[in-house]
């Protein structure tokens, strides 16, 4: 089948996914759960010296996750962090990260996240973060960014006022930068700021975009690792850029800040 370009989505289009979407999380967490804090066989998915541990979470969550969207969207394609890219008949693509944070899941910290995003062509439409462990669904697409977690709906808002002198910045860890010179950026943000912590992964963005942070910095992040978290940060307020200031929709080196001063700020100093 010759893959064509889909008449652009209508904000109805794109709700309605959405809706499907956090149906489909919901399983997705169900499978995470029943691996979380048990003992775990954990491959390394990087030769000796390095390590990118997979799981069978991993690999059972984006097998569910494709199952259940190509039934209900068999013209998109699917582009997942285990199974890589499978194309379809449009310029339309879910993102499936089906644990953003092995590292932190394997440690027994509820950091990680099942991220799951929406992209028509360079457009990143919807994205959603799920923390089952915690019950919170985070998720964002032009109608606005929101928080579902027991029952209240929270409508998420990064903090407008927030300048580089009073920041709480947030980074996964230094060893994630993939030079000196990216590393060194980041130190220089990281001497100006109020307060600086690791640890985080997907979950910090979403602490940013709820007004609990204000900036994470970071390095080597794939695409399937930051596009779903864009349409959250954006529709919160935020501001969220590659070091030349374009949507990181290729992932590398990304600045998220919770408004656009803040990131002129830091971008001054990148």
């Amino acid at each position: 089948m010759n893959r064509t370009t889909l008449t652009e989505l209508t904000s109805q289009n794109v709700a309605e996914a959405l809706s499907f979407a956090q149906q489909a999380m919901q399983g997705a967490g169900e499978i995470a759960l029943r691996y979380f804090h048990q003992p775990l066989e954990v491959d390394n998915k990087l030769g000796e010296g390095s390590f990118d541990p997979v799981t069978r979470a991993d690999r059972e969550i984006e097998a569910y996750l494709r199952e259940e969207l190509s039934r209900r969207y068999p013209d998109f394609g699917i582009i997942g962090e285990e199974e890589g890219a499978v194309p379809g008949s449009v310029d339309t693509n879910w993102v499936i990260d089906p644990i953003d944070g092995t590292k932190a899941f394997i440690s027994g910290f509820p950091t990680w996240g099942v991220l799951l995003g929406l992209q028509q062509g360079d457009r990143i439409l919807a994205g959603l973060m799920y923390q089952p462990a915690t019950g919170e669904l985070f998720y964002g697409s032009a109608a606005g960014a929101f928080m579902r977690h027991k029952g209240r709906l929270v409508v998420m808002q990064t903090r407008q006022e927030a300048s580089l002198e009073k920041a709480l910045l947030y980074c996964t860890h230094e060893s994630m930068f993939a030079n000196e010179n990216n590393l060194a950026a980041f130190r220089r943000v990281a001497e100006q700021v109020r307060l600086q912590r690791f640890g985080g992964d997907c979950y910090a963005y979403c602490m940013l975009a709820l007004g609990q942070i204000d900036l994470v910095i970071e390095d080597t992040l794939q695409p399937y690792d930051i596009v779903p978290l864009i349409p959250i940060i954006e529709a919160a307020g935020g501001v969220i850029t590659d070091a030349q200031g374009k949507t990181p929709v290729a992932g590398g080196f990304v600045i998220a800040a919770a408004n656009r001063l803040l990131h002129e700020e830091v971008m001054a100093l990148i």
